[in-house]
Parts: C-alpha cells; structure tokens; sequence
C-alpha cells in the first residue's frame, strides 16, 4: 500500500500543470487532437480547418505579430489592422512633433495618401510549422555536455531553416519547446510597408495610465489602427508611393451583435513568455532578489524621466515610449511579488518537488534524474545574489542610454578613425545611422542625472555580489558622489551628445578614445553584465539539463495528460469564456463585474489630470447617448470586457474572437489578482482586460468622424 501512495503522489505532482478548460496556450497544429472537442462543448463553431489551414484561408492567416513584440488583426480586403494603442505606442511618438503632437491629439487618415509611415514597422504573418523533434534529437547523446549539445542543436537547425526558407523569400525559425525535450520549426512571410491610419488620443487610448494599469475595472480604448502595403504584384516590399493596399487570405469579420457572460471565445496570438515550469528555487529567486531590484531600478529610471518629460513637450515625446515600457515592467513585477508570495508558489512547488524526487530515485529512474533536484537547486543558491546584481545592472541599462550606447559605438569610430578616406565614406552612412538612432531622441540633462543616479543605486545595492571593478573605483574615489564624476565624464566625452559624435566624424582623432570616460563606464557596465564566473558555468552545464531532464521526467510520470509548453512568442491559440471577476472593494460602474460602459469613465474624469482628463466630445457624445448602432441592449456603451483566457505579454493586440471566429474585442491587460500568471494559471482569478470592438468602432466612427475605415470592414450585426 506505501508504494501505491507514493506511486500516486508521483502522479500528483505534476497537477499545477494539468489542463484545465481554459488553460494553456496551444499550437494551432494541433488544435483539432488536442482542443476542438473542448472547445466545441463550450460553443465553437468552426472546425479545426478553419481555424489551422496550410492549403487554405484560415483564421491563422488574419493573425500578425506586430513590430516583434505584440500581436495584430487583418481586419478589411485592403490590409486594414487592429492592435492596442500601447503597442503602436512609440512609433506613434514618433511621428509626433511638439506642432503635431498626435500622441496627444490622436490622428485619423482622411485617405490612403494620409496615412504616416513610421521607420522600421513591420508584420509578420505566419506560414505553416512542423515537428522536427525527433531530427534534431537524433544529433545529440547523454554523453555531451550541454554547450557540445548546442553546437550540434545549432547547426541542424542551420540546415532546416535553410531548407524551407525558399530562397530567403521566407522567414525560418526553429525553436525548443518543453526545455529542449522538443523543437517545432515555423516558416513566416515579413512585410515591412505598414503605415499609421488611426490612433485616438492618448487620452482615450493610455485612459487610466499607470494607476488604472492591470487593474479592473478598466475604461481603456486601448486600440491603433494600421495598414500593410505591398508592391503591385502582392509580394512584400520596402516602402513605396507605388505599393498598394495588401490584400489578405483572410480577413476578420467584426461582430458587433454584442457579447453576454458565459459565451465562448478566443485569442489567437504572440505570447511572449511563461515560466509554468520553473522550480521553486526558481521562484523564490525572483520573488526574493530578482525582482525586488528590478522593480527599485525601473521606479527610479521612471522618476527621473518624469522629472524632464513634465519640463517640456519635445522631451516627453522623445521619451514617451521607453517610459510607458519602464513603467509597465515596474507594476509587472511587484504585482508578481505580491502574487506570488500570496500564493506561496515556491512551497507548493517544494512540496512537489520533493515528491518528484521520490519518483527520480526509484532504481529504475536514478541513473538519469536521481540529481536533477539537487543540481538545480545548487544552481539558484550560488546565483541569489548575482540575480539581484544583474538586475540593478539591467534597469540601469534599460532606462540609461549612455550605460551602453558608448561601449557599442566606439569600435566603429575607431576603425573610421584609422581609415583611409574611401573607408570613412563607406563607413560614415552606417554609422551616421547608429548616431541617429541613439541621439535622435535623447536629452542630455535627463541622461546625465539618469546615470548618475542608477550608478549610485547599482554601486549601494549589490550586496552580495561583486559590481563591476571601475564603477567600484569611481564610488571610492568620488565617495559615492556619482553625479560629480558624471558631469565630468559628460563634459569631457567625445559620446556626450549628438554635435560631439559628430564634430568626430567630421575631424576624427583616435586618441580623443583611447580614456574616454562614457566608454570606459559603459565597457565596465556591460563586461560586467555579460561576466559569468567559471563556478557558475559548471553549475549553470548541471542546472541546464536538470531543468530540461525535470520536466522530461513530470511529463513521463503523467504520460496520458496534455500538457501546453510555454510561451516563447510562437502563435497561440487560448480559448474560454467571457466571465466576470469578483468584486472585492473594487466599484464597477456596470451591473455586472464582466464589462464596463462610458458611463465609468466619465466618473473617472478628473479635469486637467494626465491619466483621467476625458476629451469634451467624449463627455458631449455621453450626454447625448448619441452611440450609434454600438449601444448594449441595455442603452449603455461598453467599453472593457473581461474574459478567463490564458495570455501574457505578448498576446497585446491579440483579437478575442467569438465562436464564429470574429472579432469582438482586442486584449489588452491581465489583472493585478493574478499577476503570476507566467508561473502559475489561477482559474478563480486569471482574467484578460480587453477593449469591446463595439467601442473601437464607436471611438473610429463617433469621436474621430472616420466612418469610411469603419466602411472598409466586415460588420456583423
């Protein structure tokens, strides 16, 4: 009887990771043996073809991933797409100036010849997949080590992306699923011609702004509109007035019938990336040094631009995006604190762990994961504080251009230095391109203070790890007073700003480098952040293939369960039911937890405030309840929605679909209640925040008096 409980604890343990209806993100290519019985019980109306074709349009076809980093939808004949504001967020500031500030403002194309092309915006549309585990599992053996092991992982993947890439007209991408226990390849087609149609004003797309962020109830018209170009023959091109409107495989219907709770829906998207694997050791690392310094490095990089940004238009602007990043990580994080100590993941997942040991050491398993607990856990105790290190080291990087732009710049300016007049010339475009897009936004002042006190925090705060030699120097020399030696590295620098770099290219004098202060710091920065002690290398090679071996051994020991891998920016398909969230001391303006209407946020307008000034045509349409065909049944204008779905970053601009697979709304946030949704999936809490397309249309139609893009779509009514 003792062995059968501890053969049934072994199967216990890998319950955190069991599917549950509306958990998991799943590969589209498996849709049909995995979910659509599932899926088809809650309501879904399409087959598996439909939403997962190779031969013909699918759903799939309408999906994007935007500019790398988010998701977008098709939604027209002529290329037309949705993402969340947030997402188009910079590209919008750029093409803001202080005497066209449509950040601000908002902006809507009267025609196609109005619409703005920001530099470098692309969308990639996904092509097919496939499974070559078992290929590039057949390069490897137990005996090699794990680099020995990458080396040969990578060059079969050189081969596969080569084979299926037709040319070069494809993208090709080949990666790990399940810690290296799998490998799918994914072939996409970029298009690099994208141009801004809409945005409403950030007083409408960034409602809330950073008090309302992860936070329910929202009234966020968190939403952009963009267009995709082609040359005359549809194929992707560079920019061009001669390319013309993309015409789609497929395009979303948009239904504006409305939404009730309980009804079916889903997400195709772009999640970035989940840890619903990650031991405990794992887990308590970032809740106790990891994070805790990630989010007291983002709250200083945000006060410090918020100082310069609140000065003067131009800086704000400039700024604007790398802020709303900083700012959005900083509540991120501390809401995965919270979380997760609430949940007290890390002894729960001890508890398993121990009960996994148990299974890993029976004769028959010892040989291969009897050491995978211990090493693993080796691994996390010598790195607790090098994480807390690296974390300082990381928001100093991620909020100070000059940590290091200099170190990335200065090789190039040395070897133009040392070149003869026909290599200056060659060189100089290229790195007149990398000067541009360090400086083209960039203000001195902020940047002089932002590294000046990110230093000083670096240098007080690694406790228990070394910080880098040089800025050790500088804190002893200068007692601390980083500002002091930053206005002297600043003074003195060929890097300093803009006119400096270029009073060099134009006289060029390889000594003015040789002790550059900038470029001494930022080599120190970033020496140090890439240092990895020979002691933990050796254990980093054990840590590796025990994490990989741990989750080989959960999925053997509950071989009949279907298990989702974790997200790494591949096309996902999530899917559940609109839902609403318990109260608590939250008021919502709705009957119903699940939505909220105008109604909410003209209660939120606080005149003149940056996160919660409602525009006045916002408030006059309100008071004429002059909402068109998007009112609800019940005379009220929906805004946000909540449905239980199973995202992450990434997945923002992803379409919420109905069961007839149109679109209904654009995700846009989770919830502060379950923010450690990347580790764990709570199914009572994990709610996704989404804008109703009703009130996308409305906002398009009503408030921008842009109804020809509204014409341009699909309408369900």
């Amino acid at each position: 009887m003792k062995k059968i409980i501890l053969f049934i604890t072994a199967f216990i343990f890998a319950l955190p990771v069991q599917v549950k209806a509306d958990e998991g993100m799943w590969f589209l290519m498996f849709i049909e043996r995995l979910n659509q019985r599932d899926m088809e019980k809650m309501g879904l109306q399409l087959t598996a073809e439909e939403i997962y074709s190779i031969n013909n349009s699918s759903l799939k076809d309408a999906i994007v991933q935007f500019n790398g980093g988010c998701t977008a939808e098709i939604v027209s004949e002529q290329g037309l797409v949705f993402t969340n504001h947030h997402c188009g967020y910079d590209k919008i500031a750029e093409l803001s100036t202080p005497e066209d500030d449509i950040l601000t403002n908002g902006f809507w194309a009267a025609t196609k010849a109005d619409e703005r092309k920001p530099k470098d915006l692309s969308v990639r549309f996904f092509v097919r997949m496939d499974d070559v585990s078992k290929r590039i599992l057949g390069v490897v053996t137990d005996s090699m080590n794990e680099l020995e092991r990458e080396k040969a992982i990578n060059q079969e993947i050189a081969k596969i992306q080569k084979e299926n890439d037709e040319g070069g007209k494809y993208t090709v991408s080949v990666k790990s699923f399940f810690q290296g226990n799998e490998y799918y390849y994914f072939v996409y087609q970029d298009y690099t011609d994208v141009r801004l149609v809409g945005t409403p004003p950030n007083s409408i797309g960034k409602f809330g702004g950073d008090t309302d962020n992860w936070e329910w109830p929202r009234h966020t018209g968190d939403f952009s509109v963009f267009r995709v170009y082609t040359d005359r023959e549809g194929n992707p091109a560079e920019y061009s007035a001669d390319n013309i409107p993309m015409k789609p495989k497929h395009h979303l219907p948009v239904s504006i019938a409305g939404i009730k709770e309980g009804d079916f829906s889903m997400i195709l998207g772009y999640p970035g990336r989940t840890n619903r694997w990650m031991p405990a050791e794992g887990i308590e690392q970032n809740v106790m040094f990891a994070y805790p310094a990630w989010v007291e490095g983002s709250k200083l990089g945000m006060d410090v631009m918020k100082k310069y940004m609140d000065q003067e238009v131009s800086v704000r602007l400039h700024y604007a995006s790398k802020y709303a990043g900083v700012a959005n990580y900083w509540k991120n994080r501390q809401g995965m604190i919270d979380a997760l100590k609430e949940h007290k993941t890390a002894a729960a997942k001890r508890k398993s762990e121990a009960e996994f040991n148990v299974w890993a050491n029976k004769k028959a398993n010892k040989k291969k994961y009897g050491s995978v607990i211990a090493d693993i856990n080796a691994y996390y105790a010598a790195t607790n504080e090098k994480a807390r290190h690296d974390n300082y080291l990381m928001t100093l990087l991620r909020t100070s251009t000059m940590a290091a732009a200099p170190s990335r710049l200065v090789e190039g300016l040395k070897v133009y230095a040392a070149g003869s007049d026909e290599e200056r010339a060659r060189l100089l475009p290229q790195l007149q391109e990398f000067v541009d897009a360090v400086y083209g936004e960039y203000y001195e002042p902020l940047e002089r203070d932002m590294l000046a006190k990110q230093l000083e925090l670096y240098a007080s705060k690694s406790e228990g790890y070394g910080i880098a030699p040089y800025i050790a120097e500088i804190a002893k020399e200068y007692n601390g007073n980083f500002e002091a030696f930053v206005n002297k590295a600043f003074d003195s620098s060929v890097m300093a700003n803009k006119d400096k770099v270029e009073s060099f290219l134009k006289n060029p004098d390889a000594s003015l480098l040789e002790n550059d202060l900038l470029v001494t710091v930022s080599k120190s920065i970033l020496d140090k952040y890439r240092d990895v002690p020979e002691n933990i290398k050796s254990l980093e090679d054990k840590y590796q293939k025990g994490y990989r071996l741990l989750v080989d051994g959960l999925r053997k020991v509950n071989p009949d369960k279907k298990y989702y891998p974790d997200a790494n920016s591949t096309l996902r398909l999530t899917y559940g039911k609109v839902i609403d969230l318990p109260r608590g001391n939250k008021v919502n303006d709705a009957d119903e937890n699940w939505y909220t209407t105008l109604a909410g946020t003209i209660a939120k307008h606080i005149p003149g405030d940056e996160e919660f000034e409602v525009p006045q045509k916002l408030i006059d349409l309100y008071n004429a309840k002059d909402y068109g065909v998007y009112a609800d049944k019940k005379g009220h204008l929906p805004v946000n929605f909540l449905t239980d779905h199973d995202i992450t970053g990434g997945n923002s601009g992803s379409p919420v679909l109905n069961a007839k697979g149109e679109l209904i709304g654009i995700a846009f946030d989770g919830n502060i209640e379950a923010m450690a949704g990347d580790v764990i999936y709570d199914a009572k809490l994990q709610r996704t925040i989404s804008v109703d397309i009703r009130y996308v249309l409305f906002v398009i139609e009503k408030y921008a008096g842009a109804k020809h893009i509204i014409d341009e779509m699909t309408i369900v009514k």
